[in-house]
């Protein structure tokens, strides 16, 4: 059987359009991926390379007594096993710039040493010649665990007198915090016309990623480096701590990220496997390599979403909202996650639960708690899912009490004049709040599915249909991140770029693709700015060598600012392919142009030089170069938002059949209108949309991981784990409206996550239409299939009761 290799000449490029930028080009990752040509961690075989895995807590909550490794170092192929001790690496800490009475600092060690808090913390680390001797070592360890009470759910952990999952933390509280409080919201809450109330809750879940973890380290004599190969999407926060823990000098540390299979968030944060493969391989002179399996994934790496939101809100006669007062409370499971903290989820919520519509007043609370479970990380929406499903929850409550269309409602309380600074103290840039909702309605009323729904209530059927309006703040720069106080404060990127000598550019940034299209879309930016064809252009990122710092990708950032500071760099050089033009021709700058390949003459199109004449002599010729012109084609160029970033929007339309006898959520039809500003390739939007839309449908009707009452878990893998399939996710058809953003320099917007965010309230508000005549109205996702059969059950009952005899 053939098998295409690295060296496969690439296939001949299209025609690019005249515009490049806005044009659904073909992805220039799939050539690769999609023949086998990819390369991932677990793909890169060294020489003399070892194994490692993890002897894992079998409990929730203990004290480690004893841990003994010696039965362990006999088990054949097994080199080394480490404990903390033995490797004796500093923890990592989380931090905010707040009072102790706020939060709670809490340092996660690498390798628990004295203290276990949940079940899959690793404990020691075991290295082999390979995996299946790693496994055969790590089930010869010999644990001693004091077993204490766990501390599993938020009433527990808040119950008067709980066990301290920390014992610094009183009341297991991390972070207890009141961003915002109208004066005089009581009174405008006790005399509004109308009051409504949502408890609303969500499972907690595991971002599932195709790939899971992994990290190969070497030590390279020859550098003096510690190379580590990792699927991080913060390759320089990772070289960042690895180098604290180790007592490194950071040089000495570089990270390097191959193609990678998905992160969604739990790879954006600093993970305590890749330090301990570091520090082993550092240890033991060879390289070292540990992947995740499915198992270690879904029960101790990063999880999310496990949020109980309180909200109460007061309307007016017509609908329009006076007050929204909420409570939230974040399980964080048990330790604070690298660079973002426990903060990351309650400080989100608090800070932007108004979203899309104009709240006069508003008070909100925000909490994170401990508990002795595996500990949370931002997982694709961060918060925005839980709150903008309790948001949304409050308007379709209000509109039944007001006998109000539940569109209506929306229609009259969005935001509609821009910029518009919030009782949260943001400011919305333009967007097209009231466009979305107003097309998604239409689109749904257009295909006759109103009209459906009454013919099938006619016939005893179950159908509903339900919206959710929301924005997306993206291009969170430093000053966002610095509002939330935190100690290590995100925001800038750097972008590079470098012409050679046949005039192919490369271009090198801080932020790192995971299925997000970037070796397409960075190139279409750079290669507009300086009138190229796309496949000369090719992007490197994750490299901490190439780019002196960069922050990864996370919050929808890379192309609002990433791109940004990419389309800065490119316009730089083409300033410098433009100057060197003009000095080797002798004519004003000004009468130069960037055009498809060269620098001609405004208006003398005939007259110019390429790019090649041009690199020919910024390297080969320095003779040539006039007076004061450096060699060489680069440009570098940062890029940060200083105001409170860009917001993309979108409203998303559900319809729904519940059958009765199985109690099945079956999606119908699902539309999504959304603005993300200058879309830089409508095909990669669509795909983003697509995907989120199908992980927000998973939150909202199947994914939870649950416990005992010992604090395991019980989902282990797929079988417990329920997960759709392509089976379950139904088509989606998807509107682009386009409001450009007047902060980024394309006037794009990110566009990674809001059909996430968008989703589980829309198909929550769809459900509960189907419900409205049984009475029944759910709160809390996922839903089960035995709350809606009970629901149907109950109605058939009584109206056989009712029946005439």
């Amino acid at each position: 059987m053939s098998r295409t290799t690295d060296t496969a000449p690439a296939p001949a490029p299209a025609p690019a359009p005249a515009n490049l930028v806005g044009s659904a080009v073909p992805r220039r990752e799939d050539p690769r991926l999609l023949t086998g040509r990819g390369r991932f961690v677990d793909d890169i075989q060294l020489p003399r390379m070892l194994h490692a895995q993890f002897v894992r807590a079998s409990v929730a909550s203990g004290q480690l007594t004893s841990l003994d490794l010696s039965a362990v170092r006999e088990v054949p192929g097994v080199v080394a096993a480490f404990t903390a001790d033995d490797l004796d690496l500093r923890v990592i800490t989380a931090g905010l710039h707040r009072p102790p009475e706020e939060y709670v600092p809490t340092g996660m060690p690498v390798l628990a040493r004295d203290r276990v808090r949940f079940v899959g913390e690793p404990i020691a680390i075991v290295i082999a010649e390979d995996p299946y001797a790693a496994e055969d070592g790590i089930e010869a360890a010999k644990a001693v665990y004091d077993v204490l009470p766990p501390v599993l759910n938020e009433d527990a952990a808040l119950a008067p007198g709980a066990p301290l999952v920390h014992e610094e933390a009183p009341g297991n509280t991390l972070l207890d915090v009141s961003l915002f409080a109208t004066e005089g919201i009581d009174r405008i809450l006790a005399d509004a016309p109308c009051t409504v109330r949502v408890e609303s809750r969500t499972g907690r879940q595991n971002a599932l990623p195709l790939e899971t973890r992994g990290a190969l380290a070497q030590w390279d004599a020859r550098e003096e480096q510690l190379v580590v190969h990792t699927c991080t999407q913060i390759p320089h926060q990772v070289r960042t701590v690895m180098a604290d823990c180790m007592g490194l000098d950071e040089r000495a540390v570089r990270v390097v990220v191959p193609d990678m299979g998905g992160g969604f968030g739990i790879k954006c944060v600093v993970g305590r496997e890749e330090i301990a493969v570091g520090a082993a391989a550092l240890r033991l002179g060879r390289p070292v390599k540990w992947i995740e399996d499915r198992k270690d994934a879904l029960t101790a790496s990063f999880l999310a979403r496990e949020q109980h939101c309180s909200l109460r809100a007061a309307f007016d006669a017509d609908g329009h909202i006076l007050a929204l007062d909420g409570d939230v409370v974040c399980d964080m499971g048990a330790y604070s996650c690298y660079p973002f903290t426990v903060g990351i989820e309650p400080l989100m919520a608090s800070s932007e639960m108004p979203g899309v519509y104009r709240v006069p007043a508003y008070r909100v609370r925000g909490r994170a708690i401990t508990t002795n479970k595996a500990p949370t990380a931002p997982y694709r929406g961060v918060s925005r899912p839980q709150y903008v499903m309790a948001v949304e929850r409050i308007f379709e409550r209000a509109a039944r009490e007001l006998g109000l269309d539940p569109v209506e409602i929306r229609r009259r309380n969005v935001i509609t004049e821009f910029p518009y600074t919030g009782v949260n103290n943001i400011t919305y840039d333009p967007g097209s709040y009231l466009e979305s909702l107003d097309l998604c309605e239409k689109s749904l009323r257009d295909e006759g599915w109103y009209a459906r729904q009454a013919e099938a209530a006619e016939q005893g059927r179950h159908l509903g249909i339900g919206y959710s309006c929301f924005s997306e703040r993206t291009g969170y720069g430093t000053a966002a991140f610095a509002q939330r106080k935190m100690k290590v404060v995100p925001g800038f990127d750097l972008a590079e770029v470098r012409m050679d000598t046949t005039g192919a550019l490369t271009v090198t940034t801080g932020t790192i693709s995971h299925g997000q299209s970037h070796e397409t879309t960075m190139a279409q930016i750079a290669a507009d700015e300086l009138g190229l064809e796309l496949h000369k252009v090719k992007l490197h990122q994750g490299d901490t060598e190439r780019i002196a710092y960069g922050w990864g990708t996370f919050a929808s950032r890379s192309i609002a600012i990433g791109g940004s500071a990419v389309r800065r760099a490119a316009g730089k050089l083409g300033e410098r392919l433009r100057a060197l033009t003009a000095g080797l021709l002798n004519v004003p700058y000004e009468d130069t142009v960037l055009d498809r390949g060269r620098v001609r003459l405004r208006d003398d199109p005939e007259r110019g030089l390429t790019h090649v004449e041009l690199a020919e002599v910024a390297y080969l010729r320095a003779d040539l170069l006039p007076a004061g012109t450096e060699p060489g084609l680069t440009a570098t160029a940062s890029f940060d938002t200083l105001s409170d970033g860009t917001f993309s929007n979108a409203t998303h339309g559900v319809v729904v059949e519940l059958h009765e006898g199985t109690g099945q959520v079956e999606i119908l039809r699902y539309i999504c209108v959304e603005d993300c500003g200058v879309a830089i390739n409508p095909t990669v939007v669509e795909g983003q949309c697509r995907g989120g839309i199908a992980q927000g449908i998973a939150g909202a009707l199947y994914e939870q991981i649950t416990y005992d009452a010992q604090g395991d878990p019980e989902c282990t893998g797929f079988m417990e784990y329920r997960t759709p399939t392509a089976a379950e996710i139904p088509d989606i058809t998807i509107h682009h409206l386009e409001t450009p953003s007047l902060i980024t320099e394309t006037g794009a917007k990110g566009a990674g996550e809001g059909g996430t965010i968008g989703a589980p309230a829309a198909v929550l508000n769809a459900v509960n239409d189907a419900l409205r005549p049984t009475g029944v109205e759910l709160e809390n996702t996922p839903i089960r299939p035995e709350q809606i059969q009970l629901a149907l059950e109950q109605t058939a009952h009584e109206h056989k009761e009712s029946a005439p005899a």
